[in-house]
């Protein structure tokens, strides 16, 4: 089971978890077990978060797997130029 911890900005979509843990096999999984879960969890991240997996960031996560034993995190993005 990989648990997935979230920052204090989307809190507001989970009801409050700042943790969850999860059964997926990949991306695609896990965002739609948060969007069933949670629903408009996927609309409200796609843009402004990115996705690490036990400490790498992963940039085009759309075919990443997710190992069971995975910490997940979603870092806010930051702008620049």
């Amino acid at each position: 089971m990989a648990r997935v911890f979230l920052p204090q900005q989307l809190h507001r979509l989970t009801g409050g978890a700042a943790q969850l843990d999860v059964v997926v096999d990949d991306y695609r999984g896990l965002m739609a077990d948060l969007d069933r879960r949670f629903p408009g969890f996927r609309h409200a991240i796609e843009q402004d978060f990115a996705l690490v997996i036990d400490g790498d960031i992963i940039n085009d996560p759309l075919l990443e797997a997710i190992p069971a034993d995975s910490e997940i995190h979603f870092l806010h993005r930051l702008g620049g130029g």
